[in-house]
């Protein structure tokens, strides 16, 4: 595949003027022009309803083989190839690292008729792993991915090793804190409006507090170019849906039930709060951001440790992949 080249905008630091859907390079709805860090593969599932199709990242150990995998799950505004730093440093550990796309993001199938939940997910990311005789991984999730991680969890306790949760959403619930329930309707109406300047403005605003590295542009375009693409549309569908499915399926009422050892790493600059902006002004200071949420999460586990990256945002394994790798390898030699 050609490699793709980036329109990009200026970097100014701020919400300076930035790079619009009109000047965005198409990447197609399942980023047919987007290149991944390593080769993709293909899980279809084999479910008779709704047949789906994953792409997923399958990277061998590039040292001894030390016999362990690693499961690397993507948030809602990432993708696999958004791991590959990681990837590329628990490889040369001795791990296979496995990193798939959920249906409805990036390379995988967007199916009208598919009922996003967060279980659903999960269930897909075992059969894969099932369908590549992974057994008793350590599932490493970021944001929506660790939602799902702790949905796996909750759901195959004997077939999860150990979990990572990086920066996790689902560890409280937003409704109950006065985020007002988003039909979808409404959440297709905000999809409307995403380009890539609403998409930098939040991550810069949320994820890299008010800090802007040219190098991020390339997962700003990624998700960019998704929107821009002629199929746009099956793309903000889906987003809708999945935007959805997080604000009505965390899994902080079942934190307690969540039993594999579980090591929370917290970018403690994450201003991330869930649909915190739609809640009315006099309540959105009760909904709490991903470390609010952590360090009460965190002693709800049975068997879990909370490990606080200061200075870092809601992406650490983005803005500072060594300090990230050097955490995430030092986490799993000790589980």
């Amino acid at each position: 595949m050609a490699k793709i080249r980036y329109i990009l905008a200026p970097i100014m630091f701020g919400l300076a003027p930035l790079p619009a859907t009109a000047q965005t390079q198409p990447l197609g709805a399942d980023l047919q022009r987007f290149d991944y860090p390593y080769p993709v593969k293909w899980f279809e599932s084999r479910s008779p309803d709704v047949p789906v199709r994953m792409a997923y990242l399958d990277i061998a150990p590039t040292t001894t083989a030390n016999g362990r995998v690693a499961v690397l799950l993507h948030g809602k505004n990432f993708c696999a190839a958004t791991w590959g730093d990681t990837a590329r440093a628990l490889a040369a550990r001795g791990y296979r690292v496995i990193a798939p796309d959920q249906v409805g993001f990036c390379k995988s199938s967007k199916p009208g008729g598919f009922q996003y939940t967060i279980a659903g997910l999960a269930t897909l990311t075992r059969d894969l792993l099932d369908s590549i005789g992974v057994v008793r991984p350590v599932l490493v999730g970021h944001s929506t991915g660790g939602l799902i991680a702790m949905r796996y969890a909750l759901l195959y306790p004997k077939e999860v090793a150990s979990l990572v949760l990086v920066n996790p959403l689902g560890l409280n619930d937003t409704l109950t804190e006065g985020v007002p329930y988003a039909p979808l309707g409404a959440l297709l109406a905000e999809e409307a409006k995403t380009d890539a300047a609403s998409i930098k403005a939040y991550q810069m605003r949320n994820y890299y507090h008010g800090t802007w590295q040219t190098r991020y542009d390339r997962w700003v375009m990624m998700l960019a170019g998704q929107y821009a693409s002629p199929h746009g549309d099956t793309v903000r569908t889906a987003q809708a849906r999945l935007s959805e499915m997080i604000e009505t399926q965390p899994v902080a009422a079942e934190i307690p039930r969540i039993t594999v050892p579980t090591t929370l790493i917290i970018g403690q600059a994450d201003k991330t709060a869930f649909r915190a902006s739609s809640a009315p002004a006099d309540r959105r200071d009760q909904i709490l951001t991903v470390p609010q949420a952590a360090e009460m999460a965190v002693k709800r586990f049975p068997n879990a440790r909370l490990i606080r990256l200061a200075g870092l945002g809601h992406a650490p394994q983005v803005e500072a992949p060594a300090r990230f790798q050097d955490t995430v390898l030092q986490v799993l030699d000790t589980r």
